[in-house]
Order: C-alpha cells, then structure tokens, then sequence
C-alpha cells in the first residue's frame, strides 16, 4: 500500500503527519508527526519497540510551547528505519536483510539526514524512549555539535566500555560477568532466555506476528504486564551480569526458555484485567498499532535487536570507547519499570559516562510507558530539564 493510501492516524489537534524524503542521503523516505513552526529550535521525539512516532502523540502538542513563554519548539516524532509508515529501499526476510544498514551508527546517520532535510543545522533536544533512547544516546555521544542535549527514557545508556589494558583480564567495571550466560540461563530451573536474543532469532517476527492470542490481545498485555498497572513490576538494582540476577527480572525480560513472547504474555495475563490498560491506552489507539503491525511486519523493527546483539555488527563503536556524552543529558523513566535496570550498573553509573549529566527522574505512577501513562508527567520532566539550560 502506498504512502498516500495509507488512512490517516488518529491523531490529537494541533499534530499533524507528513513525509520527509532522505532517499537521496540515507534511503528513507520518513514518516514524521509534527507540531509547531520549523522557524523554532527543533525538539526531536524518538520511540522505541514495538512503538511508533504515535507514542509521542499525548505530548507532542504541549512540548510545542513547555514554558509557557515566548520561546517554543518545532516538535518531530518520526518512525524510526524499520518501522511504521517510513519507507526504506531494504525490507528484506531476516536470510537476506543487510544487518549492515542497522547499525548504530547507521542510526545518526539517520537523524541527522532528518534534521538536515527539516531545515535544521542542529537539534536543540533529542528525546528517546526505550531502543530510542539508544538512538538519543548515539546521537549525542557522536555528534554533541549537532544534538545539544538529550533525554535518555526507560533504557539507561550503558556506555562504550573502554579499551583493555595490557594485562587486564577485564575492563575497570567490577561487577560479576558472566560471558556464556546464556547457556547459564537455559541451565537453570526453570530453563530462560534473554528477549533480546530472542526476538533476535529467524522465528521471532512471525511469532510476534502471529501470536496464539491474536495480535491485539497480544500487544495488550504486553502493554499491560510491562506497566505501572501491573502489580508485579517491582523493580531493583541487579548485582551483576549473570544468570541468577537476571532471573530476578519479570518473564517477559527473561523468558521461559521454550515459550514465544507470544505465550510467554499469555501466561503473565492469566487472572490479569486487560481493560485496565485502557485509561491510557484506549481501545482506537491500540487498533492503530494492530493495524500499522499487521500491514508491516515486525521483522523491520527486530533488526535492531539483531544488530544490537550481535559482536561483530556495530564494532565500529570501538572507536568511540571510553568516550563520555558530552551535551547536557537526563534520565526519565517509570517508577515501575524493569527496563531502569536491565542492564546491570547502567543507571548507576550515569556520571562516569556523562560529562554534564542532570540527573535520574522517576515517575510515579508509570512502567515502561511513561509518555503514554503518565503523558502530563513527562512534560514536566522535560520542561524541567529545557528550562535548566535556558
């Protein structure tokens, strides 16, 4: 189906969509949701899997203007490469797909081909939720002249470790590492396995196509399990890297090692209320997801988690080991989000990674989704963070 047959999103007053044509530069045509004047500095609006430019859509219209004054912003979600309504020349089955055109570099490649063909020269924030807070993070540790601060959502910048030295057996981080523990997980009882390497796997897209529930009752609960309304989600700092730490995360962070993510959500939602969700995700919202993944796949989306882990496909990031963020950045994220702390020693270590780091914000109220749960929340964060470098 092309671009212009495409219905239009359900959007709120004061956003409206567009395409950004970077086929010349990158080989996207991107899908973009936007609010407020391309004369004003540009606030750029990143989402994460298995989300879209449409997770922005509760707070793009009120960060158009955050102070209230006469400074405002051109506020831009876009559809990340492999996702959405943005268009790519490589669609490719998981055999033949080239993982090269997903690597993190590849990524700011990306948003700066964007922010150029917007009419930018930079960006005043980027703001990433989940694997878009990779994205964010990338952007701002490459290129600080181009991203001059950064909001980093629900998934902690882990850094680029540094270079061994000779004779060290380790690098300078402490904590227990446990280099098979994959293997380790599939040895404990019961046998689990880590979702990113999971949803790493040739089977994945047609599981998360086709899960036994239905696509819609599917992303339903896993909305649900990883959200604030969910009594389980009592997240805690994890020790180290290792199979029994890791174990300590919810299933659908570390998942029954035979299940699909499919089955692995339908157990979780047993005995659960799945309308709960709907004060925040209302039924019309949830059918736009189902919709845009039914008429695109998932596999676009799981390259990432491909490239992600994978040792070789993003070794170029070597060169960039050791370095710090340089802009002025912060974290935002749910209370009662799992994500703050799968990556052991992540959110803790935020000011040996960070030249001008502003600090951690958890809020009250939300999991995973904090722009979705708690939109109202987010802007104040945000706000807060803007107005500190006024």
């Amino acid at each position: 189906m092309s671009a212009n047959a495409l219905p239009p999103l359900p959007l709120p007053k004061g956003v409206t969509s567009r395409y950004v044509d970077c086929t010349k530069s990158v080989g996207l045509n991107f899908h973009i949701l936007e609010s407020g004047s391309a004369q004003d500095p540009l606030l750029l609006l990143i989402h994460g899997f298995p989300e879209l430019a449409f997770s922005w859509r509760k707070v793009l219209p009120a960060l158009v203007d955050p102070w209230r004054s006469a400074r405002q912003y051109h506020v831009v979600a876009v559809d990340q490469r492999g996702y959405g309504r943005t268009t790519w020349s490589d669609d490719r089955d998981f055999a033949s797909a080239n993982l090269r055109t997903f690597t993190f570099l590849q990524l700011v490649a990306d948003m700066l081909a964007l922010v150029r063909a917007l009419g930018h020269d930079d960006v005043g924030c980027i703001v990433g939720h989940d694997f878009g807070s990779v994205t964010a993070s990338t952007c701002a540790l490459v290129r600080p002249d181009v991203f001059r601060s950064c909001v980093m959502m629900s998934h902690p910048f882990k850094g680029i470790p540094d270079l061994i030295r000779e004779g060290e057996v380790k690098g300078k981080d402490d904590r227990p590492h446990d280099p098979d523990v994959h293997a380790s997980l599939a040895q404990l009882d019961p046998p689990r396995k880590h979702y990113k390497w999971a949803n790493s796997t040739p089977e994945a897209a047609e599981q998360w196509l086709h899960p036994p529930q239905g696509l819609h009752d599917f992303l339903r609960g896993y909305l649900h399990l990883k959200s604030a309304d969910w009594a389980g989600n009592d997240p805690c700092s994890l020790k180290g890297w290792t199979a029994l730490e890791l174990a300590r995360m919810p299933y659908y962070y570390i998942m029954p090692l035979h299940l699909s993510m499919g089955e692995t959500v339908a157990e979780g939602m047993k005995g659960e209320d799945p309308s709960t969700t709907e004060r925040w995700m209302s039924e019309r919202d949830l059918n736009t997801y189902v919709a845009e993944w039914t008429r695109t796949g998932f596999q676009g989306g799981l390259n990432w988690y491909r490239s992600g882990s994978s040792k070789t496909n993003n070794a170029e990031m070597l060169a960039f080991a050791g370095k710090k963020i340089e802009c002025p950045c912060i974290f935002i994220s749910g209370a009662k989000d799992w994500g703050n702390f799968q990556e052991p020693g992540a959110l803790e270590d935020y000011e040996k990674k960070c030249g001008d780091f502003r600090g951690r914000v958890f809020l009250d109220g939300a999991g995973h989704w904090p722009q979705q749960e708690t939109p109202e929340k987010v802007v104040m964060a945000i706000r807060g963070f803007l107005e500190g470098l006024r």
